[in-house]
């Protein structure tokens, strides 16, 4: 079963890049809260995740604390989850309602990941829409860095 969502007066922000890891460890890097919360976020941030129902109808909760000790608390519903290919939540709290699709492709040197969010087309969260992208890329970045440690403790 496929989420599908209503394209109409939606603003869509997409992140790539190809992980040098294998499908099920990046899928892993988001299924297991341990390490999900040493990169969740762009720089600066520091995570506590409170509840991970990792189930379609379950709950995240996540407190995500900016480096000047600001506490934003996230709360979201796992809409879709197929292991270890795709993973869809809608995001609901604080702020910036929007779904996300996370999709894991096998490639010649490792795993593609597309990371699609979808927002109501807003004139504040068109506003965002720049700021968000590059927060993502903060977010890739903390991942992949994740990812060699894993690799270099192995």
């Amino acid at each position: 079963m496929s989420a599908r969502i209503d394209m109409t007066n939606k603003m869509e922000v997409l992140n790539e890049r190809l992980f040098s890891v294998d499908r099920d460890t990046l899928f892993r890097a988001f299924a297991d809260t341990e390490l999900l919360s040493l990169w969740w976020g762009p720089d600066g941030f520091t995570n506590r995740i409170g509840k991970f129902d990792f189930r379609p109808g379950g709950t995240w909760q996540i407190t995500m604390t900016a480096s000047n000790g600001t506490d934003f608390h996230n709360i979201s519903t796992f809409r879709e989850i197929t292991v270890p290919e795709r993973i869809v939540f809608e995001h609901h709290e604080p702020i910036h309602v929007y779904t996300m699709e996370i999709d894991f492709t096998e490639q010649v040197g490792g795993t593609q990941l597309n990371w699609r969010m979808l927002f109501d087309a807003t004139e504040e969260n068109l506003e965002l829409k720049k700021f968000i992208a590059a927060a993502n890329e903060q977010n890739f970045d903390r991942l992949e860095n994740l990812l060699l440690q894993i690799s270099q403790d192995q």
